[in-house]
């Protein structure tokens, strides 16, 4: 990828975005009625005490999806975007109540493709890193309206 502006949305490399929301229990109960993951490490408090968390914990794709949001509705408003790939780390668990900030930079441009590279950063209340990856992206324009 190349650094250059053109195309792309007219993101440039080291351009940031950022999202914030908390993680509430209903949060967690929404995420379970629309993934089907029942996983009692995220439900059931007698399970989650049985474990190294020692209580429930928000399943990690929840701050995935913060990541998605983010990218969505921040990166370049106006145009299509397109999520090609995205690798993920998680760093630390999250609990209900924690808020989190997502941060998106730019890292790469291909103009001519209009693909975008981005490092993605989920962060606690705490400035604690709890999730890490890299995104790549399609930026295309949106076609006006008929």
């Amino acid at each position: 990828m190349t650094n250059e502006a053109a195309g792309a949305g007219g993101l440039t490399v080291g351009q940031q975005v950022q999202f914030q929301r908390q993680v509430d229990p209903d949060t967690i109960a929404q995420f379970v009625a629309v993934s089907g993951d029942t996983n009692p490490l995220h439900t059931d408090e007698a399970y989650a005490a049985r474990t190294r968390f020692k209580r429930p914990i928000a399943h990690g794709m929840i701050g995935a999806s913060f990541i998605s949001a983010t990218i969505a509705t921040k990166l370049a408003p106006g145009h299509v975007i397109v999520y090609l790939g995205q690798s993920l780390e998680f760093v630390a668990p999250v609990y209900p109540y924690d808020v989190l900030t997502t941060t998106c930079t730019v890292t790469a441009v291909d103009a001519r493709r209009n693909r975008v590279k981005l490092d993605t950063v989920v962060t606690n209340q705490d400035s604690e890193e709890v999730m890490r990856g890299e995104a790549n992206v399609l930026v295309d324009p949106l076609a006006p309206e008929a």
